[in-house]
């Protein structure tokens, strides 16, 4: 077979085929990473370990390597102590929570089938069995019991899995400060609620309908009335027929029912859940009209089937009904038109969209089904929560897997729920890039760390933008389309609520934004139409994973049917008890969030952090105005479920899929799990390349092997690993500051000896390659270990010499009861010692009764203190955990009114930027108007003028007809000179079109030829780049087997020093130990010297016996003698008998230094004896170890010259090898630049041809343009003008009106807007403020924990002192009496001293022989050192004695500070507790002010409303006034022109009348001024101004009517 020789890589060792960890192989490449896989399957090794990561092939069978046995094996161990398995993941999470105390997350990724829902069940197995749970509150069969009822609620067949989960959840496990689990929680989103009332073919429905058609007893079955079961369902639930599948599924069910029992769900709860599924069976069976009844409503078709339905719902058919079919037009037509307002609505189809009452029917049964589903999670969540106090928590992530229907060879496309859960996985892989990539590459990047990265890809952001993509001006409530880029889920709201809104357009819309140009290259666009047009292709993983998705009834997902809100309700106000309790105690807790998220529920303080969280993520920004929409939903329960994670240390397991085709049954698992050797066939090789290349594991690995993925601070670096190098803290001591922790760290690294490539130093940390920092672990621990060892070692000789000392002390405390009860046996007989026992004690009753009295009030005075204390201590701690939930209480609302602040603000800032645009495109209007005005007023003159040119004309036809006759010619004669150029134009013109057509198709061909020549380019540079990667990777792994063989060169260099150092070390020993033997040697002929001295003293002292004893023979004959005799008189006989006394004294004497004498002979010899077996035992170890360390040495030399020789070899090669790919990849290079110069030249050239053509076309368009307005632009008649004109003079005379109540209006926002200001930013203050205390109150709480538990060690330690003390002192009292014992002792010994002396002058005059003598005189010195040992004993206890008593006064002046300190944290906790008092009432009384504020706003507003309405009525009243005003005046000029005509005709007339019409006449004209005055005030001024004039007026009339009905 012939390979392309670009297509082959590098194959590892044999040695390496099943490595645990796919980072360590020694050449990485896809084609070895495969075949690692392949191995490690075939062995039933489904865990591998790829860098930070783990990689699980889902098994065909299931393995018995999830035991309990298996479990303890990884208990505490590390991970690189330990074999790839899920419980290591767990492990290393648990592991990590516990030293770092942060919560850690593990998140599981892989296609549908992969086995994520499974390792989820083992994770939370794992980490509840090992860490435990006080009260075993959370077993193993309790988290058994919650799978069995998730996996019945929420799992269903698919095509890709016969049990796949459809919903994602989130369990939360809290733990305490114990490293135990303290509560645990549910948290589940995206359930696949349409499942239960339509699916695609060849699947089912979630398992718990066929568990409970199949399972429940007679006594359920009557009261759902399951006796007679429907033959047709519009919901398509159907029970099984096979007798071996009813029977599984009545055991499943029988499991169920069991596991409900564990969580302590009851059976009135339990039978209320199999009312509300009995219902949504029956409503299938009810089923519903197609298109109504002959009027034209919708109801059921079977309505029995719907009565009982509406029975196990506890309601009425016609409640049932019209819950379901009524108000349905309405709500939606509502739903649809939120936007446009009522006017956009109607238009359009009429009515709005047509309902079926089908899709009503099926939207009735996924509410109901989704307010189960939440109310089960609410009771699986009660069953594990608790009231114990969590400090941190682990999150397991499992969502459903990647939906292909293609890979399951079903012949369709993919639906919206699976688009939903191919979209979540997606984000979760972005997740990965994310934490794997981009921040790896920027913590690098801050701390100027410089690595070669190049062929790493960008993220799979296209394909998650082309479904999520939100544009700038989300906020904006428009109805209009916008040419901005936006995702699909934004296109379905927007086409939802478009008028003539479709699926075709959402399309053609989204093709638009994200779709290619040509649409057949995969390569460079993540989105192709398909072959229908509702069928387009998009590209999942980076384009490895290409699912073709139909959009037909996509729409009605983003649509809201009032049937599924309408569930609730109708839950809530059931007749049947049990239904109702439950759905009325759960709407009044926040148990799901937007109809989303269920399980929020939770009273732990970690509980309502993740609730908080995830309300945040509803109520912040684009989602407070979105998130009631059904799209924008998906959206957003992924960004809260992404946050979540985002917010802990998250832990990747890639779960990958062996064959499509193992799925599909249940049958095909136990089949192929039977023999393991099969497992190598069982691997679809082309799947699991595809799954690899859309992890991106390779180059997680690649970045793994080539990067430092360890780091750690340099100041805990330096405080864990200074153990390594203990003379660095000898030399700097113990308390030394460090002031450069990066120099101490280089420091420690030089004494730790580590390769330099093996590690970085970067800014603020340092960085290790990969397994370093394990390998300093396990360094740090066997340091650790000795360092223990030795602790203990000195602790229990510490131990051991207090145990001798206390038995020293013992032997003299009964010795001196011995004395004592000797001294008493001799004055027992004596009446003054009977007379003393008998008053004594009566003396000491009346003390102790005194005492007791004393103790027993004490007692009493510090119990009433204890219980004081004990009453304040909890009184303080109810008010602190009073005042902590109010203060978590408190901080919620605050972060919820800062959302909801924060989503404010963003909509008052985009309404700000609409209306700002909105002006701008007003004065842009209004400058054409004006521009329109003047072409308009030019237009008049023109019609005007040709107007008058064409009278005159006329005139002068008239006038002259020959005139006429010669202008006519002149006028057809212009006439056919025009026709003929325009026929000669359009020649021209048709001619240069075919021209130009000519150029276009040459212009096509070479466009094509070129876009050929540039595919074939792209063709040649993508596999110049797969090359230049497949080298480079080679590279890098060469250059890593390069470092690794300098790093063992290393490490073989440091064994060598090292051995050299044990070697002289050795030789050091071995010249010490014969130092030793030698003077062993010199101290066994001492010793043999003095055992033969001792046995001459023996036989001497034997001989003294044996006289002695022959003196006691003769002595006892002379005392038979003297007894005999009686003639000798009582004094001879006294001294007879003392003789005899003296002389037993003195044998017993003997007899007891000969048996000392003996004993020190015997372990003489026995010390002799040991000392010649351990030196003949050391003699022959050293001779074995010299033999050993010999060989080794040997043996290292060789091997080292071999090592050394093969690597040089291999380095030669390796540099020829890299010169070799050096030098092709400068040819590489140069050709890949030739290819590109020669493709940039063409493309150079058509890009300037085509920009002529370009700007010819223009100038031709721009020409047809202008003749075209000149044609159209017809001068409109002088009404149309008229009536522009005012309207003109009305719409600006309005518009000032507007703008001057505007401006007004403005003043007084922003007055009331720098209020708001003043206000928030007093309260932000304060917020800070608040905090800041709290903070500090944390702190000295903190502090006085610290403070409370020195002063508990400061009187434990104070108690040992006292005791130590009263020790010493009775030590001290036992050391006094032991001398005044030797000074009797001592005067004792003198007075036998001089009777010994006089015995001695006896025995000199006796001839006695002078050894007696000599061992007397040892015997005195003897005594006298002990004395003097004595004395100095007595001394050094005196100093003792001293020393605890200065130690005593320090503890106590410790103790008085320490309570001092702890009263004045008291006072200051006091000083807090009132400040935040005060800060509290400073807080309310804001939030008085600020809505004594928006009460005043409020008010202005409506005193503006009122003033409006008062100003368009003075408007009225003004205009009358004036019409008034203009009726009397012309009545006053009548009535003067009569005044005159009469006062001409009656010269003498009445005076009075005169000067009264003169008056009333001046009256009126100075009135008149004034009101003109008024008015034109008015006109200034706008509307107020005009309140006085008609005042004026109005009076004005009145005295008017006055004086007419006077006259």
């Amino acid at each position: 077979m012939d390979v392309d020789e670009d297509d082959i890589e590098k194959a590892n060792p044999p040695s390496y085929d099943r490595s645990e960890d796919l980072a360590s192989l020694l050449y990485l490449n896809e084609s070895s990473v495969m075949h690692c896989l392949r191995q490690r399957y075939g062995g039933n090794l489904i865990h591998s370990y790829a860098g930070t990561n783990m990689v699980v092939i889902n098994p065909l069978s299931t393995p018995s390597m999830y035991s309990e046995k298996v479990m303890h094996m990884f208990k505490g161990c590390r991970r690189e102590d330990s074999a790839p398995h899920i419980y290591s993941v767990a492990q290393t999470a648990y592991r990590n929570l516990l030293t770092t105390r942060q919560d850690q997350s593990i998140v599981l990724l892989g296609k549908s089938g992969s086995g994520k829902t499974t390792n989820c069940q083992h994770l939370v197995q794992y980490l509840v069995s090992i860490a435990g749970s006080t009260g075993k509150l959370f077993s193993a069969e309790k988290w058994q019991a919650v799978y069995t009822i998730l996996e019945a609620f929420g799992n269903s067949s698919t095509a890709m899995n016969s049990n796949a989960s459809r919903f994602s959840h989130v369990v939360s496990l809290d733990f305490d400060q114990t490293g135990q689990v303290a509560s645990a929680s549910i948290q589940t989103m995206l359930l696949e609620k349409l499942r239960v009332s339509k699916r695609p073919e060849a699947e089912s429905t979630f398992n718990v309908f066929y568990y409970m058609l199949a399972g429940a007893d007679s006594s359920l079955r009557t009261e759902l009335h399951f006796n007679h079961l429907a033959e047709n369902s519009a919901f398509g639930i159907h029970p099984h027929a096979k007798p071996e599948d009813k029977q599984r599924l009545a055991q499943q069910f029988t499991k169920l029912q069991a596991a409900m029992k564990v969580l302590s769900i009851s059976g009135e709860e339990q039978k209320a859940l199999w009312l509300i599924l009995g219902a949504i069976y029956h409503l299938g069976a009810a089923g519903a009209t197609k298109d109504g009844d002959e009027a034209g409503r919708r109801q059921f078709a079977r309505h029995e089937w719907a009565q009982k339905a509406a029975y196990l719902l506890g309601c009425t058919l016609e409640e049932l009904s019209s819950s379901i079919f009524k108000h349905q037009t309405k709500g939606l037509q509502h739903a649809t038109s939120f936007r446009g307002g009522p006017d956009e609505a109607g238009q359009g189809d009429g009515s709005g969209p047509k309902v079926s009452a089908l899709e009503c029917l099926e939207a009735m049964a996924t509410g109901l089904y989704s307010e189960l589903f939440t109310l089960l999670i609410s009771l699986i969540n009660r069953a594990l929560k608790s009231s114990q106090h969590s400090l941190c928590s682990i999150l397991i992530v499992d969502t459903p897997g990647f939906q292909n229907p293609r890979l399951a060879q079903q012949h369709r496309g993919a639906t919206f729920e699976e688009l939903c859960q191919n979209y979540t996985q997606e984000r979760l892989q972005t997740l990965f890039h994310e934490r794997t990539f981009v921040q790896e590459l920027e913590r690098y990047k801050e701390e100027n760390i410089e690595l070669a990265l190049d062929d790493i890809e960008s993220s799979a952001s296209l394909s998650v933008a082309a479904v999520d993509q939100a544009s700038t001006q989300a906020l904006v409530r428009t109805l209009a389309r916008t040419d901005e880029a936006r995702g699909l889920l934004w296109l379905m709201e927007e086409e939802a609520v478009q008028p003539g809104g479709s699926e075709a357009t959402m399309l053609e819309r989204l093709f638009s934004y994200y779709g290619s140009a040509q649409g057949v290259n995969k390569g460079a666009n993540l989105l192709l139409r398909g072959a229908k047009p509702h069928l387009f292709l998009l590209g999942h993983s980076y384009g490895t994973d290409w699912v073709e998705y139909d959009t037909q009834g996509w729409l009605s997902h983003a649509k809201h049917n009032p049937a599924a809100q309408n569930a609730a309700s109708l839950l809530q106000d059931s007749q049947k008890k049990n239904i109702s309790g439950l759905f009325l105690g759960r709407a009044t807790g926040a148990t799901v969030l937007s109809g989303s998220i269920a399980g929020l529920e939770g009273s732990s303080q970690l509980a309502l952090r993740r609730a908080t969280s995830m309300r945040k993520t509803f109520t912040t920004g684009v989602a407070a105005v979105k998130k009631k929409s059904l799209c924008i939903q998906v959206k957003l329960q992924v960004d809260a479920l992404i946050d979540m994670v985002r917010r802990s240390k998250v832990h990747f397991v890639h779960c990958l899929l062996p064959k499509a085709e193992a799925v599909t049954g249940g049958d095909l698992r136990v089949t192929h799990g039977d023999s393991p050797d099969s497992g190598l066939m069982t691997l679809d090789l082309g799947l699991l390349r595809a799954q690899l290349r859309g992890s991106k594991l390779l180059d997680a690995l690649r970045i793994y092997r080539q990067g430092y993925p360890d780091h750690m601070v340099f100041s805990e670096f330096r405080r864990r690993f200074d153990v390594l190098a203990p003379h660095l803290s000898k030399k700097h001591g113990r308390h030394y500051i460090v002031t450069d922790e990066k120099r101490a760290v280089g420091e420690l690294m030089e004494s730790l000896e580590l390769e330099k490539s093996t590690f970085h130093m970067g800014l603020s940390r340092v960085f290790f390659r990969a397994g370093i920092l394990s390998r300093l672990e396990e360094q740090r621990d066997v340091q650790t270990r000795r360092n223990i060892s030795m602790f203990q070692a000195t602790c229990r000789g510490y131990l051991a010499r207090q145990a001798f000392k206390k038995r020293k002390i013992q032997d003299l405390a009964i010795r001196c009861i011995q004395k004592n009860i000797k001294k008493n046996r001799g004055v027992k007989g004596w009446p003054w010692w009977k007379l003393f026992t008998t008053v004594r004690p009566l003396i000491e009753v009346q003390l102790t009764e005194e005492q007791i009295r004393g103790k027993d009030e004490e007692i009493q005075q510090l119990k009433q203190r204890v219980e004081k204390v004990e009453k304040e201590r909890n009184e303080l701690r109810l008010n602190s955990d009073r005042l902590e939930s109010r203060i978590t209480e408190l901080s919620s609302e605050l972060a919820d009114e800062r959302n909801t602040g924060e989503s404010a603000s963003q909509l008052l800032e985009t309404e700000t930027s609409e209306r700002l645009r909105l002006e701008k495109d007003m004065k842009d209007l209004q400058a054409r108007f004006d521009s329109m005005k003047k072409q308009m007023e030019s237009m008049e003159m023109e019609v005007m003028e040709a107007r008058l040119i064409r009278a005159s004309e006329l005139n002068g036809d008239l006038d002259d007809d020959d005139t006429g006759g010669e202008w006519r010619l002149k006028y057809e004669r212009a006439i056919r000179e025009i026709e003929f150029t325009k026929k000669r134009l359009q020649q021209e013109s048709e001619d240069k079109l075919e021209v130009e057509q000519q150029n276009k198709r040459q212009l096509e061909r070479r466009i094509s030829d070129l876009q050929a020549e540039n595919d074939e380019s792209q063709r040649n540079i993508q596999q110049l780049k797969k090359k230049t990667q497949r080298l480079t990777s080679e590279l890098q792994d060469t250059k890593l087997h390069l470092e690794g063989q300098q790093s063992r060169n290393h490490d073989l260099e440091k064994k060598q020093r090292k051995f050299d150092s044990e070697l002289s070390g050795a030789q050091e020993e071995a010249q010490r130990e014969k130092t030793l033997r030698e003077k062993l040697a010199r101290e066994k002929d001492t010793l043999a010297g003095e055992v033969f001295g001792l046995r001459q003293q023996l036989q001497d002292k034997d001989l003294e016996v044996c006289a002695v004893n022959l003196k006691l023979d003769q002595l006892d004959a002379e005392l038979q003698d003297l007894n005999s005799q009686e003639s000798k008189d009582e004094a001879s006989l006294a001294k007879v008998k003392k003789q005899i006394r003296d002389m037993e004294a003195k044998v017993k004497d003997q007899e007891e230094e000969l048996d000392e004498q003996a004993g020190t002979i015997q372990m003489l010899e026995q010390a002799k004896l040991r000392l010649e077996m351990e030196m003949e035992r050391l003699r022959q170890t050293h001779a074995k170890e010299i033999e050993n360390k010999d060989d080794e040495v040997e043996e290292i030399r060789q091997s080292c010259s071999k090592k050394l020789k093969q690597m040089e070899v291999q380095l030669e090669e390796e540099h020829d090898e890299k010169q070799k790919v050096l030098k092709d990849r400068r040819e590489l290079e140069s050709k890949l630049l030739s290819a590109q110069d020669q493709v940039r030249g063409g493309d150079v050239e058509t890009e300037k041809r085509l920009r002529k053509d370009l700007k010819r076309t223009k100038a031709l368009l721009a020409d047809a343009q202008i003749m075209l307005d000149h044609i159209k632009n017809n001068a409109p008649s002088k009404r149309e003008i008229a009536q522009l004109k005012n309207q003109l003079e009305e719409s600006e005379f309005t518009c000032a009106a507007a703008v001057k109540a505007r401006k007004s209006m403005e003043v007084e926002i922003e007055d009331l807007h720098v209020q708001m200001e003043d206000i928030s930013k007093t309260k932000q203050a304060l917020e800070e403020q608040l905090s800041r205390l709290q903070r500090e109150k944390n702190d000295l709480q903190s502090r006085m924990e610290e403070d409370q538990e020195d002063l508990n060690e400061l009187m434990k330690k104070h108690k040992a002192a006292v005791s130590q003390s009263a020790q010493n002192l009775a030590q001290i009292s036992d050391l006094q009496a032991q001398l005044e014992d030797a000074l009797k002792e001592k005067q004792d010994i003198q007075e036998k001293l001089q009777a010994v002396q006089s015995q001695l002058d006896f025995q000199e005059q006796s001839m006695v022989e002078k050894s007696l003598v000599s061992r007397q005189e040892a015997k005195i010195r003897e005594l006298e050192s002990k004395l003097e040992f004595e004395r100095t004993q007595v001394k050094r206890l005196e100093t003792l004695v001293a020393r605890l008593k200065e130690n005593l006064e320090k503890l106590t002046e410790e103790r008085d500070q320490r309570s001092s300190s702890e009263n004045r944290e008291k006072e200051l906790n006091k000083r807090l507790h009132r400040q935040m008092r005060d800060i509290k009432e400073e807080m309310g009384e804001l939030a008085k002010k600020e809505s004594e504020a928006s009460r005043k706003k409020h008010e202005l507003e409506m005193d503006i409303e009122s003033l409006e309405a008062a100003n368009q009525s003075l408007q009225a009243d003004l205009k009358l006034a004036f019409k008034r005003i203009g009726d009397l005046q012309a009545a006053i000029e009548d009535e003067m022109e009569s005044d005159d005509n009469e006062d001409l005709i009656n010269s003498q007339g009445d005076s009075d009348t005169d000067s009264e019409v003169e008056d009333r006449v001046d009256g009126v004209k100075s009135w008149l001024s004034k009101s003109k005055g008024s008015a034109k005030n008015f006109s200034d001024d706008g509307s107020l101004k005009s309140y006085s004039p008609t005042g004026r007026i109005r009076y004005f009339y009145d005295r008017s009517d006055e004086e007419e009905e006077g006259e």
